[in-house]
């Protein structure tokens, strides 16, 4: 029950991994993670009871944390424009 098509994903790896293949790209992961977040949470606003969703949202958002601290370290100019890309922090 994914609401990804499979040319939203591979749109989604080219933009922030390089190409189409490169779906370890840290980059990539944390721009995949933030739609599902993105899809879940407008979920939630409808569905306020769903604490199941809720759970898997709160996890979701737990990993991207951890993987942008990762890239924070490793290469803070790539760390900076995917945060711009995104528009995730102010």
């Amino acid at each position: 029950m994914s609401h990804f098509t499979a040319e939203k994903k591979a749109n989604i790896f080219k933009t922030f991994g390089a190409n189409e293949t490169n779906t370890g790209s840290i980059e990539a992961q944390i721009a995949m993670l933030t739609e599902r977040i993105q899809h879940i949470s407008a979920h939630l606003k409808d569905n306020k009871k769903d604490f199941s969703s809720n759970r898997g949202l709160m996890a979701m958002v737990g990993r991207r944390k951890r993987l942008l601290q990762y890239l924070s370290h490793k290469n803070l100019a790539s760390y900076r424009s995917l945060i711009e890309k995104l528009g995730l922090r102010k």
